[in-house]
């Protein structure tokens, strides 16, 4: 399965059908507007990046989340 493939079901589990579907419109929204705006043939490896930064991003906000309701976060096995 790719990995596009399971991450839209993943979306769809976690959202419902319809804003998944609203999810997975604006991140190719922002791929198109990334192009366009740039004038760059698409790769993918840009977009890679970026959704690790921003995973990195969510991550350090639950750290302090968590931190505020004294709580620590640990990796799951």
């Amino acid at each position: 399965m790719s990995k596009e493939l399971s991450s839209r079901k993943r979306r769809k589990a976690r959202l419902g059908t319809p804003k998944a579907i609203t999810a997975m419109a604006h991140k190719l929204a922002r791929i198109l507007w990334h192009l366009f705006k740039y004038r760059e043939a698409f790769n993918p490896e840009v977009f890679r990046k970026e959704e690790e930064r921003m995973r990195r991003k969510k991550l350090a906000r639950l750290h302090i989340i968590a931190a505020a309701l004294d709580l620590k976060l640990v990796p799951a096995r």
